[in-house]
């Protein structure tokens, strides 16, 4: 992993300094849609954010922005001298195109407005002081994905595939995308992995078996974990209240925490910062304040 990270430009900070304040700034993206990614990307924000990082999200997904409905924020954000004062949802600090256009409103833009918006999003928005900025991409590999590496230095990647083998061949292409550009590979994560039932405790390989961690095999780059499907991550996605928040007790939420972890180990050479199951335990009961 070291060789993937080399110091300087990969912190988040130059680049015209957009925002000079970020440690580190990690893209979550997929080769396809319907994979999970923004549930993803929602669960490891809130992770970190739980054990005391400052983090950001930002939902670049400029022609399906749902970060907002998932993280149970539904009041736009407020302006200060002309600049965007971020929303905050469960210790996370979020924007997204969705506080701006309104929700029965198609995005039709060309490439340069969607370059436009998402350099407005970072030159425009007061994030401040943050540990990480996770950036919840669109799916594929288009002009949102260019932009970014254009706009800020990125950490790395990380990115969400299901097991079966239809998802993977996307995957793969959006990593080669990444690779192109130089931005370091932090690993992939399968979503939906399995199902396990409530009632017997059966796993069951709904969408086969083993696909990401042998793409990620294959490309070299660490496999970071997988996450069980189950219908109470749909429902945190629904209510604006993560599964990490809703239940940290539960398999997924576990799975999310040990991918977060890898993830802090990946950027920061060891040093986690993700304390033990224990640890987050003891927050549990309302740990943002919301009921």
């Amino acid at each position: 992993m070291a060789d993937q990270h080399p110091a300087g430009p990969q912190t988040g900070h130059g680049k015209d300094n957009l925002i000079p304040g970020v440690k580190f700034v990690i893209a979550v993206s997929s080769g396809k849609g319907g994979v999970g990614k923004s549930t993803v990307a929602v669960n490891l924000a809130v992770t970190l954010a739980l054990t005391g990082a400052k983090v950001g999200l930002l939902d670049a997904d400029i022609y399906g922005p749902n970060i907002p409905m998932m993280m149970g924020v539904t009041k736009p954000p407020e302006q200060i001298d002309g600049k965007i004062v971020p929303a905050e949802s469960h210790g996370v600090k979020l924007i997204s195109m969705g506080f701006f256009v309104p929700e029965d409103t198609a995005v039709v833009w060309r490439g340069p407005m969607v370059h436009t918006a998402i350099q407005q999003l970072f030159r425009d928005v007061l994030w401040g002081e943050l540990d990480y900025l996770l950036i919840d991409l669109p799916p594929g590999t288009g002009d949102a994905q260019l932009t970014l590496t254009q706009l800020v230095p990125l950490t790395g990647a990380v990115t969400v595939t299901t097991p079966q083998e239809v998802a993977l061949h996307d995957v793969r292409k959006g990593m080669m995308m990444f690779q192109k550009v130089n931005v370091p590979l932090l690993g992939i994560v399968e979503n939906m992995s399995y199902f396990l039932c409530g009632h017997c405790g059966e796993r069951t390989e709904i969408f086969s078996h083993g696909g990401g961690e042998r793409a990620a095999a294959t490309l070299g780059i660490p496999f970071l974990g997988r996450v069980p499907i189950d219908p109470a991550i749909r429902d945190g996605g629904d209510s604006g209240i993560p599964i990490v928040v809703a239940n940290p007790a539960s398999p997924q939420s576990a799975a999310f925490r040990e991918i977060a972890r890898k993830i802090v180990a990946g950027v920061t050479g060891g040093a986690t910062g993700v304390p033990p199951i224990e640890s987050l335990l003891s927050k549990i009961k309302n740990p943002f304040g919301k009921t």
